[in-house]
């Protein structure tokens, strides 16, 4: 089984409107661009409460457990429904995990992690 990684990268603004000037400049000129997943931060202190070992905590036992509902999760997680649900809205806004919405007699949201590992990249 191939092992799928997400990276995280720190990178100031500037950075990353240059990465995007560069697509742009490719896509017009007809070249190929080569896909791209990950999250970027534009410091390490943004990245860090953001990647909490709670919220760490959270995406391992979702990869390693596989929970069927939020619910579900805060169970083996031994939390609050509440404050597991905002845990998982915030890593779903930044790209980290994906919120699978699915009616079957009653809706039901599934957390889902898509890789095996996060890559951690810093420039310097």
């Amino acid at each position: 089984m191939k092992v799928k990684n997400i990276r995280i990268a720190i990178k100031a603004d500037e950075d990353i409107f240059a990465e995007v000037k560069d697509v742009w400049r490719k896509l017009e000129k007809g070249e190929r661009v080569k896909k791209h997943e990950g999250v970027s931060f534009e410091t390490l202190d943004a990245m860090r409460k953001v990647l909490t070992e709670e919220r760490i905590k959270i995406l391992k036992t979702i990869k390693r457990e596989h929970p069927q509902s939020i619910y579900r999760l805060a169970q083996i997680l031994k939390r609050d429904v509440k404050n597991t649900y905002d845990d998982l809205k915030l890593l779903e806004d930044v790209g980290l995990l994906e919120l699978k919405k699915e009616t079957n007699g009653r809706e039901k949201t599934t957390p889902v992690v898509n890789y095996d590992k996060i890559l951690l990249e810093i420039a310097v």
